[in-house]
């Protein structure tokens, strides 16, 4: 059976499996579509045959207004939950459209479509986990020794949604979603969870503080960002994983960064992470922390121990395997372009920094990269600031306004601030009052 044939099977599957037929199920996607407020579907009995023809032997991919609704659909239970985790019906129908040969992207745009309808109807945590999950979350809660390495397994992939969600949705909402299993976590862990299990369960609330004290930090909570970063600090440190403390570490000092006043801060919890990411298995951390390490130096001044990080973040960059890798996402060559363009801006040639943050920009189109687009943007408008070029700065940071609002984010309102603060010499200039409208209109201020 080949990967089409595969899916159309799949796709059958899924709907005689809950008792629908064409006609129930072309009458179920119209209801969905006039719930939705989306254009009217033709009549039934066309509805039926275009689901006939994606389940036949020589199966048509439904096209993108089908696909979300037949989403909607699979998303739901027959007891009118929401179900998005692994083993769910919505999970076997976004495979089965992978092997009719939908792409990876679009997949991953119907997944967090249906994420963010979750939240929007105030299904939390459970609608998340796999089914067979939520019923083994329920009982471990209640009995840590029960916690199994499949209920463990659910509580990380929802960890991983959300932080998947980053840039696509608003932080405040992305803290709701994952403070529920925050705090299973910790309960879990309070209750003396079985050993084999323990340290999955360890790492996972390890994963879930960083990034809970992350949101924290973008919502301007500082005391609970420090709190739950020294709480991940101290959960790392009993894991036997370097890697993994660096990786907190590095998070923390880049709040710490943009938090603080004193670089030395920051400074000195990049040390911590380099030392941790030396002895560690990933050399992605590596090269992240020497690339942080890099940037902190040149905003030192420090132009000499700044490009010598940066050369050992490219030496672990180039010779990483991402098969062997424990930590496969955690830092790319379009993220350290961002940092080579910031050392240029301190330390170095603003118009090599300029062409530094184009090009890593340029490669940051995915949702989860909005934010760190955000920022290299309105680096890249310094750079355009420090080579004379203020109109040009002027028209990048108006590209980045509509952006910050829409992720609430702390970070690219403090880099549009500061580079806005860079146009004063020319504050009596149009362009510069037309931004300062735009700021004040959409982030109100």
């Amino acid at each position: 059976m080949d990967s089409s044939t595969a899916g159309a099977a799949a796709l059958k599957r899924l709907r005689t499996r809950r008792g629908l037929s064409l006609a129930d199920t072309a009458r179920a996607l119209t209801q969905i579509a006039q719930e939705l407020g989306m254009p009217r579907l033709p009549q039934v009995a066309s509805v039926q045959r275009s689901i006939a023809r994606w389940e036949s032997k020589s199966a048509t991919m439904p096209d993108e207004r089908y696909q979300l609704l037949l989403a909607h659909l699979y998303a739901t239970t027959p007891g009118g939950s929401r179900s998005l985790g692994a083993g769910s019906d919505f999970a076997q129908y976004l495979d089965a459209l992978g092997e009719l040969g939908e792409s990876d992207r679009r997949i991953a745009e119907l997944r967090n479509t249906l994420v963010r309808a979750v939240t929007d109807d105030g299904d939390g945590l459970l609608a998340l986990l796999a089914p067979q999950a939520g019923v083994g979350l329920a009982q471990a809660l209640a009995e840590a020794s029960l916690l199994d390495a499949e209920t463990v397994a659910g509580l990380a992939s929802v960890v991983a949604d959300v932080n998947a969600q980053v840039g696509s949705l608003p932080f405040v909402r992305l803290q709701l979603m994952l403070a529920p299993a925050l705090e299973a976590c910790r309960r879990l862990m309070a209750g003396g969870p079985p050993e084999p299990v323990r340290e999955c369960l360890r790492s996972t609330w390890v994963e879930a503080a960083v990034l809970a004290g992350r949101l924290a930090f973008e919502t301007r909570d500082d005391a609970a960002s420090r709190a739950l970063y020294e709480q991940a600090t101290r959960e790392a440190a009993c894991s036997g994983q370097p890697w993994r403390q660096a990786s907190v570490h590095l998070s923390h000092a880049l709040t710490v960064l943009y938090a603080s006043p004193d670089i030395a801060d920051a400074a000195a919890l990049v040390g911590k992470a380099v030392r941790a990411a030396g002895g560690g298995e990933s050399r992605l951390v590596r090269a992240r922390a020497h690339a942080l390490q890099a940037e902190v130096a040149a905003r030192s001044g420090q132009s000499r121990q700044s490009g010598a990080a940066l050369d050992l973040a490219r030496y672990d960059i180039e010779r990483h395997s991402p098969d062997d890798d424990p930590l496969p996402g955690a830092f790319a060559a379009e993220y350290l372009r961002g940092f080579e363009g910031v050392c240029q801006l301190y330390v170095g040639d603003p118009a090599l920094a300029h062409d530094q943050f184009a090009s890593s920009a340029r490669s940051l189109g995915a949702p989860r990269q909005r934010v760190q687009r955000i920022i290299v943007t309105t680096d890249q408008a310094l750079a355009r600031i420090q080579l004379g070029e203020p109109r040009a700065a002027a028209d990048l940071l108006h590209e980045c306004v509509m952006e910050a609002a829409a992720t609430g984010g702390r970070v690219p309102l403090i880099r549009l601030r500061r580079a806005h603060s860079e146009l004063r010499p020319w504050r009596q200039e149009v362009f510069v009052a037309d931004l300062e409208d735009h700021l004040v209109g959409v982030l109100g201020r």
